[in-house]
């Protein structure tokens, strides 16, 4: 099959070398030898430099740049050059799974019925609770995501649909063909072996990772938070934040405040297989702290590497980790310390966990993930 695969993320070209901004990314280049053909579309950012992650094995069809879904101008603007450059897409692809919703991923997605292509739709996140958490100032952009989101949801009742996690399967559960996706980077290889395993709880120091963009919507502040409670009672601690984002600076700022920036490591952007899954593995605690999710393919990470978790109880968190997981509410920076300090006190809790955890790690490898997308991708019966 020829896939034409679109979402709203930038991409970069330097010196031929194709780099996404975002790692959902990755798990698109690792379905393209699922395909016959796999060609995304996406905004080409003019800045300079790469961005984190080399996407190879794919083709690439620039769409005209704007800031993001926030900036209507530069939307508009784009829309012509946009709308023909895809047009152009759907001649040469048999169908597309186009991700959303977006303004432009409603009006591809009916450019692709109108060129009498297999069309899919894709749903990665609830776009009006992302953007009541990114933009509570911005009413107007908060009343357009619900009206996006409505739309999608219309058209999806006509089209197969994917969407990323149990959560976002039960908003579309009126589609005709509903896939339940979970995004997967690690290979069934990667799964650490039992005997592998030679993390010390005895240990001098105890280290928390905590992997994700530092956007509201993440809540990242609430580490610094939760690292200062955990240090209280144990100073053993220390926390690896691996991400980048606008709320960088101020994370470092409230960690400065509480007194636990000596205790704390704000990597940035770590890929994974440059640095970050060798912090998976040499982790004690894994630390998700978000407002909302669909499926966060962090947590199969940690699963993967036997890195026991503590995770809020949001969106599609906790469908995947509710057997595998230490579940707190959001904003509760005294559940997370509690949760981390039960982790640590309690060897058999740790090992059940990990024991379920491996299991859905196994269960959501990136090979069976691809190979059951583009199936559904090519026409097959979905199992909803």
């Amino acid at each position: 099959m020829r896939l034409a695969v679109y979402c709203d993320y930038s991409y970069r070209i330097d010196g031929g070398q194709l780099t996404a901004e975002l790692p959902f990314a990755l798990f698109l280049r690792e379905l393209a030898p699922y395909c016959g053909q796999l060609t995304l579309a996406g905004r080409l950012d003019p800045g300079p430099g790469r961005f984190p992650h080399a996407i190879d094995g794919v083709d690439f069809t620039p769409l005209p740049f704007y800031s993001s879904g926030a900036d209507p101008v530069g939307l508009i603007r784009s829309m012509p050059a946009g709308i023909t450059r895809f047009w152009r897409l759907l001649g040469t692809v048999d169908g597309a799974w186009v991700l959303g919703p977006t303004p432009l991923s409603l009006l591809f997605a009916l450019l692709t019925l109108m060129r009498r292509r297999r069309l899919v739709l894709g749903v990665r996140q609830d776009l009006p609770r992302l953007f009541d958490h990114r933009y509570p100032g911005r009413p107007l952009l908060r009343g357009g995501a619900r009206l996006l989101e409505a739309a999608f949801r219309g058209l999806a009742r006509r089209v197969p649909v994917v969407v990323v996690g149990p959560d976002l399967a039960r908003r579309y559960r009126r589609s005709p063909a509903l896939h339940t996706l979970f995004v997967s980077l690690l290979s069934e290889k990667d799964i650490m072996a039992t005997e592998d395993d030679g993390r010390l709880y005895d240990a001098p120091e105890l280290r928390m990772l905590s992997v994700g963009r530092l956007d509201p919507e993440k809540n990242p502040l609430l580490l610094a938070d939760v690292l200062a409670e955990a240090t209280g009672a144990d100073p053993r601690w220390h926390l690896d934040v691996c991400g980048d984002g606008p709320l960088m600076g101020k994370l470092a700022q409230r960690l400065e405040e509480l007194g636990v920036a000596g205790h704390a490591t704000l990597h940035g952007n770590v890929p994974i297989d440059d640095g970050l899954l060798d912090l998976y593995r040499s982790s004690h605690a894994f630390l998700h702290i978000s407002l909302t999710e669909g499926v966060p393919q962090v947590l199969l990470e940690a699963f993967a590497t036997r890195l026991p978790v503590v995770a809020t109880a949001v969106g599609g968190v906790s469908d995947l980790a509710r057997d595998c997981a230490l579940l707190i509410p959001p904003r509760d920076a005294g559940a997370a310390a509690r949760a981390l300090r039960r982790l640590i006190s309690d060897p058999q809790l740790r090992a059940e966990l990990v024991k379920r955890a491996v299991l859905q790690a196994r269960n959501h490898s990136r090979e069976t993930e691809c190979a059951r997308l583009a199936q559904i991708l090519a026409g097959a019966n979905p199992e909803r």
